[in-house]
Order: C-alpha cells, then structure tokens, then sequence
C-alpha cells in the first residue's frame, strides 16, 4: 500500500516538474516571439520611414521635372508668340509701303485722269464746231442738189431707200446661193467625218455564229454512254433538244448541229450537266433539258437587261429585256443580232450627239430596232411589224418607235432620229466581216423545212437535223396513228420537194410514241 502511495506521489512530482519545465520553456519562447516582433516592427518603421523618405524625394524631384518643364514650354511659348508678332509687324510694315506706293500711284492716275478729260472737254468743243460747220455744209448742199435735181430731200430720200433696198435683195440673194453651194459642198463632207467618227469610237466585236457547237468530255469512255444501250440515250437527246449529236472519233469530244444557237445551247448545257451528274437515262435526260429551258430563260432576261443597263437604258419593260435577251441567240446573215443591235445603238447615239438630236431616243429606238427577230419564228408577220406592235403593247414612246419604224426603208423616215438608226444599222451591217450572205440563206432553208413540217395537223414539233438533210417530227400519238404517220411522212415529202430548193435528198423521218405514266404512292 505504501508503494502505491510512494509511487503516485512520484508520479505526481514528475508531472509537476514536467509542467513547470514546460511554463519555463513557454515563457522563454514568448518572450524570444516579442522580441522578434519588436525587432521586426522597428525594422518595418525603419523601412518605411526609408520609403517615405525616398518617395518624398521623388516627388519633389518630379515636381521640380515638371516645373522646369512647364518653364520651358512657356519659353518656347513666348518665343514663338514672339515670332509671330514680328512677322505681323514685318506684314503690317510691308503693307504700309504697299499702301503708300499705291496711293502714290492714284495720286499719279487722278493727275493724268484730270488732264485727259482736260483734252477731252477741248476736243468736244472742237468737234462741236466741226458739227456746227458740217450741217451747215449739209444744209448747203441739200439745197443745192435740190436746185440742181429738181427734186425735194423726202423724195430723193426715198429713192435712195428704193436703191438701196434693190442693193440688199440682190446681195441677199448672192448670199444665200453661195452658202447653199458651200453647204452642198460641206455636207458630203461633214457626214462622212461624223459617220467616221462614229465608228471609231465604237468598237464592238463583230460575232460570226457557226451552226455547230462542241462538248469536251473528260474521257471517251463517256461517248458510250452517251449513245447509250442501241443508241437510246442520243436518240432521246436529239428528241429533247432537236439538235443532232455526232460521235465520230474527235478525241475528247462531241459535236452538236443545228442552225438554231438556243437549241444547241440547251443541248450543250445538257450535256455537260448529265456528264458531271454520271446518271443518263432517257428519263433523266428529259428532266435535265426541261431544267435547263426554265434555265435558260432566266438568263436571257439578264442578258436583255445587261445590254440595256449597258446602253444607259434603265427604265425598259422586263419582256422587252426577256426578247433582246433571246437574241443572243439569234443570227441574222451569221452575225449575232444582238451583239447587232448594241453596236447600232453606240453608232446611233454617236451621230445623234454629234449633230444634236435627241440621243437617248436614238439609242432607244435603234437597240429596239430588231426585236421582232426574237418573236417572229412563232407568230405571222415581218420582223418590223411584230416589234412595232409589240413595243407600243409594252409602253414605248411613239417617238421611240418612229425612229426604229424606218430602218429597213419600208416607209418614209418619219423623224431624223429614224435617218440615224437607219444609217447605223447599214453600217453595223456592211463592216467587213460582219455578215455572212451564204450561212444565212442555209439557215432560212432550215428554217423553212421545219415550218413545212409544223404545218401538219398532229405534228408536235420538228427538228431540221445533219445539215438540212434529214427532218425529223415528233407526233401526237392520240391524233396521229401508225399509218397515219406513213402517209404523213409522203405529204410533207412531197411538199419539200414542190417548195424547196436544196442539193441532194432530205430524208423524212416520222416518230410516234405511246407513253403510260402512273405514279406509285
């Protein structure tokens, strides 16, 4: 029991000397922490009285900078200020001598002045007498020629005014037959430099327009597909378009015929679409062409109003556009007619400025003058008549339509303007190059096949194809039956043969179809 007791007081001491060791030790650690504070704190005092020092420097030197700085640039301020005062002074002193040598100077004019209205004033006396003296004189001799002529002033006035008034009527007379010969002389003349001054300043190209066209293809593998199985797919392309294809060995190549440039360029824009697409079946054939129609006739009306905007003509009715436009693809003796038309236009206006007539009318009435070559393949008529009527349905002026009315000579020129169109169109017609009388025949031949042809009951449309040698017609199969299409094939060969003219034999090709379509839903 004593050990236990002895024990636990032991253990006791222990703790109480550990704990006063561990006090000790505490006490001797705060008070190193207060001293390293203190240390610490009187360091930073010392800093930042070192820092507030410094930047009190600083300060008073930057505001010295400034000050010195400001001192200067009034320096330079009052410098310059007087610089610029001298210079006015050095003005104002340069301006005084001006001033005092001017006024010198009217000094000087006023004294001369003075002096001629001196001399003046003498010699209008002087020629107050000399006046007095002369009627005087004059009085004189009136009464003498009176005496001596036995006539009185109002008379021999009056005769004088009747001589001299024969003097004027034959002098006026004189006058105006030299200046009608001078004029008979000049106007040949002056015409010719006008006309020559027109077309040098207008420059356009002169299009010749070929009746073939020709596709590139990537590789000739494609001229089998083209032709397709038994010759299907060309067959249906030359349908479609009524253009002839020719797959000969042109490496790279096929060549599209036909008279026709809107056709050939459909069946070229075809082409090409079917090769890059790679699907060419009949079917597809037909949706390509339909596309490429709607296509097309989207941009002949921006060819129409580019020609127009072009020609500073920007208030035009859009089917008048839509029509110049199809005349890009229009010739007329090989040469493009509107390409034609443009040229005409830049001729007219030229010459219309040169002798001051109104140009604009003049432009208008000569790009217009044609375009009923764009109308005159569907509807009955001549090519002048049509675009008359067509102009005024779409709101031309008359006097737009009188200067392209007398183009052609048909009628008298109803306005000057009219001379001018008239006179551009034969020079835009007869430059070298321009025409081509040959081509134009061929094409009116073609052109003539194929009306035969549409002139049937039942026929559909009809294509001139191999250079005017075969004729190729598409029938109604509901009017037209399989003998009726035999004998309708005789008839229009027939009639080729009694109304044409034409080297060789064409060849009559009739084609009826029976076509069934559902659609699967």
């Amino acid at each position: 029991m004593d050990f236990f007791i002895l024990g636990g007081t032991a253990a006791f001491v222990a703790v109480a000397v550990i704990f006063v060791v561990w006090l000790a030790t505490q006490k001797r650690l705060a008070a190193k922490t207060v001293s390293r504070a203190r240390e610490e704190a009187e360091r930073l005092v010392r800093e930042a009285t070192r820092d507030a020092e410094t930047t009190r420097k600083e300060a008073e030197l930057s505001v010295k900078e400034q000050a010195h700085a400001l001192l200067q640039d009034s320096e330079r301020q009052a410098t310059k200020r007087r610089d610029e005062l001298a210079s006015i002074d050095r003005q104002l002193t340069q301006r005084t001598e001006e001033l005092k040598t001017h006024d010198q100077r009217s000094r000087e004019t006023d004294a001369k002045l003075a002096a001629r209205e001196q001399r003046l004033s003498e010699q209008e006396q002087q020629l107050a007498a000399e006046l007095t003296r002369c009627e005087e004189l004059s009085r004189e001799q009136r009464q003498a020629l009176q005496r001596v002529s036995g006539l009185t002033a109002d008379e021999a006035k009056e005769l004088i005014i009747k001589q001299i008034e024969q003097d004027a009527r034959r002098d006026a007379a004189n006058l105006v037959k030299r200046l009608e010969a001078e004029a008979r002389e000049t106007a040949t003349e002056k015409a010719k430099q006008i006309v020559t001054q027109a077309i040098q300043r207008s420059a356009p190209e002169h299009t010749i327009e070929t009746t073939v066209s020709v596709v590139d293809l990537p590789s000739d593998d494609l001229k089998g597909r083209i032709i397709g199985r038994e010759g299907r797919n060309i067959r249906a392309l030359e349908q479609a378009t009524g253009v002839e294809l020719i797959v000969d060995d042109t490496p790279g190549a096929i060549i599209l015929s036909s008279f026709d440039p809107f056709r050939r360029e459909i069946a070229k824009q075809s082409i090409e679409r079917l090769v890059g697409d790679g699907r060419i079946h009949p079917a597809r054939i037909e949706e390509v062409v339909e596309k490429v129609k709607v296509e097309l006739d989207e941009h002949v009306q921006k060819e129409g109003e580019a020609a127009a905007f072009e020609l500073g003509l920007f208030d035009m009715h859009p089917e008048i556009h839509k029509l110049m436009g199809r005349l890009k693809f229009r010739t007329s003796y090989g040469q493009n007619v509107l390409n034609h038309s443009k040229e005409v236009a830049y001729l007219a206006g030229i010459m219309a400025k040169e002798v001051g007539l109104d140009a604009h009318t003049t432009i208008r009435g000569a790009f217009v003058h044609d375009i009923g070559k764009a109308i005159d393949r569907d509807l009955q008529g001549t090519h002048l008549t049509l675009g008359i009527d067509f102009l005024r349905q779409h709101g031309e002026s008359e006097a737009v339509i009188d200067a392209m009315a007398a183009h052609h000579m048909d009628i008298d020129w109803p306005s000057l303007e009219s001379m001018l169109v008239q006179a551009a169109d034969a020079i835009s017609a007869a430059r070298p190059g321009a025409r081509r009388d040959i081509l134009e025949s061929y094409i009116k031949r073609l052109e003539q096949l194929e009306g035969i042809a549409d002139s049937f009951d039942g026929v559909s449309k009809s294509f001139a194809l191999q250079a005017g040698r075969e004729v190729r017609i598409m029938v109604e199969s509901e009017k037209v039956s399989d003998e009726e299409a035999v004998w309708l094939s005789k008839d229009i060969a027939k009639r080729v043969e009694h109304e044409l003219q034409y080297p060789g034999q064409i060849k009559v090709t009739v084609i009826r179809e029976t076509r069934a379509v559902d659609y699967a839903r």
